[in-house]
């Protein structure tokens, strides 16, 4: 009785364990950029990213995700779930849109890299109720249309 489960349980590990390695697995735990950039709908933020001012500072890891350990594997596993699920299933958009979570953690990182500037941003008198990438959209990625797929914000994409 206890030899098919523990064959059972060694098979889903094999199974399992080559999965992992024919998919290079563990670059998605990393931050290299050229990760992120494996599917095609990534190309223009990748080349965006590589052309634009922040190649120098960081890299996607350190604007889209959290810094905290646990945190930041969370949020790499839930956008590789949708990201596997949207390929198996075909249901791949044109552009990615960032979810609110999304927009939450990258303005948390904008305010955690650039401390000083906010803290004088809030001293003054301008309020403070957008996104620091709704005025600063080419900071990160460059200006759209120098990429190979400019971004546009339309009801298709």
């Amino acid at each position: 009785m206890k030899l098919p489960i523990i064959l059972g349980l060694a098979s889903l590990l094999v199974v399992i364990g080559v999965g992992l390695y024919v998919t290079d697995f563990t670059a998605y735990l990393g931050n290299n950029p050229t990760t992120c950039n494996n599917c095609h709908v990534m190309d223009a933020a990748y080349e965006g990213w590589y052309h634009g001012d922040h190649k120098l500072w960081a890299n996607c890891g350190e604007c889209h995700t959290p810094h905290a350990l646990i945190p930041k594997y969370y949020v790499k596993a839930l956008s590789g779930y949708h990201h596997v699920t949207a390929f198996v299933f075909g249901d791949i958009p044109k552009a990615i849109r960032a979810k609110e979570t999304s927009r939450a953690v990258v303005q948390e990182n904008c305010v955690r890299c650039h401390a000083e500037t906010v803290a004088s941003l809030l001293e003054s008198s301008m309020a403070f109720e957008r996104y620091c990438f709704d005025c600063h959209r080419s900071s990160a990625h460059g200006e759209r249309g120098l990429s190979l797929l400019p971004y546009q914000h339309s009801e298709e994409n």
